[in-house]
């Protein structure tokens, strides 16, 4: 599991770092939300979780890693995917799809704080 979290980690880092370089290009500053949210939550977040697995191989080895990472990488592209489409439009149509990616991924997280803490000792 430890493997998926730091690859797909990369994926948000190049997908942040392409929408960095075209809101420079472009002068498009309002999708700096987006962007911050996919290196944080994407590139950063991700990557940190991959090598708290490969830390602690017990904690990536269960129901709860799985889910954490299938919650985490539908619920990140839809939040951040209907924000962008949010400030795209200028209008709220996108509002319910930011919610329900923000509690999909939230729930995901929380998957992950259960696991650290039923799974991870000393």
């Amino acid at each position: 599991m430890a493997s998926k979290f730091l690859k797909i980690a990369t994926v948000y880092f190049v997908l942040a770092i392409i929408l960095g370089i075209v809101m420079g290009i472009t002068k498009a500053f309002q999708y700096a939300s987006v962007h911050a949210h996919l290196n944080l939550a994407g590139w950063v977040t991700l990557a940190i979780i991959g090598l708290i697995y490969r830390a602690y191989p017990q904690a990536a080895q269960n129901k709860l890693a799985t889910w954490h990472f299938w919650l985490h990488n539908i619920g990140l592209p839809l939040m951040q995917g209907c924000l962008f489409l949010m400030i795209l439009t200028g209008t709220e149509s996108f509002v319910v799809g930011t919610i329900i990616g923000s509690l999909v991924l939230g729930l995901g997280i929380v998957f992950f704080f259960i696991n650290v803490w039923k799974t991870v000792r000393d």
